[in-house]
């Protein structure tokens, strides 16, 4: 197997473009204002690396996963961190002190299997299994992997950026609401198809 350049580039692009506006950025962003923002990433990437393995070696078999089950999980997951964002907001607390979720295993796990779950049948992984077919799979997967892992830390950057400048309980209310919209996206998209 030989690397294509122009391969790589094209995935990349095609795959930054379509992740950029999707819902996983929006839980990264949510989860970094939480939790430890290079485990997350760290989740995340781990997460985006085996669907897009996934995506090369078995694109055209996706279709076969029962959509609606992964979707009713990827809601009840949104509906999950929507409500320990807001719980997480009417702490009262002096320093702020026990608001962020620590630990390299808690925290990376919560962030794979968010992006895990939820990317299930993603346009972004349908793009993946359809470049790879015309592409070349190795030089797909590395596009792909790179572009997914570069729009979660975009995300977290900036999350980390708001979070200093906006108090944190207004982040985590915001957070709370977009994943509550992504909670109910998801589940509307499990009913409609």
């Amino acid at each position: 197997m030989s690397l294509d350049p122009l391969a790589i580039v094209t995935a990349f692009g095609l795959i930054f473009l379509a992740e950029l506006p999707d819902k996983t950025m929006f839980a990264s962003l949510a989860m970094g204002t939480r939790m430890r923002p290079l485990y997350v990433w760290l989740g995340t990437s781990a997460a985006f690396i085996v669907h897009v393995a996934i995506a090369v070696g078995a694109g055209s078999l996706i279709g076969l996963l029962p959509g609606m089950l992964v979707k009713l999980v990827s809601a009840a997951l949104f509906a999950f961190g929507a409500f320990v964002l807001l719980r997480s907001g009417d702490d009262d607390g002096d320093d702020g002190a026990g608001k962020t979720v620590t630990g390299f295993w808690p925290v990376w796990t919560t962030a794979f299997m968010a992006v895990f779950i939820s990317e299930w049948g993603d346009l972004t992984q349908i793009t993946t299994a359809n470049l790879a077919a015309t592409n070349g799979v190795l030089s797909t997967a590395i596009g792909s992997a790179a572009a997914l892992m570069s729009v979660s830390a975009l995300a977290l950057v900036v999350g980390r950026f708001i979070a200093k400048r906006v108090p944190l309980r207004l982040v985590q209310r915001i957070g709370a609401g977009c994943m509550a919209v992504l909670a109910l996206w998801s589940l509307i998209e499990a009913f409609t198809g």
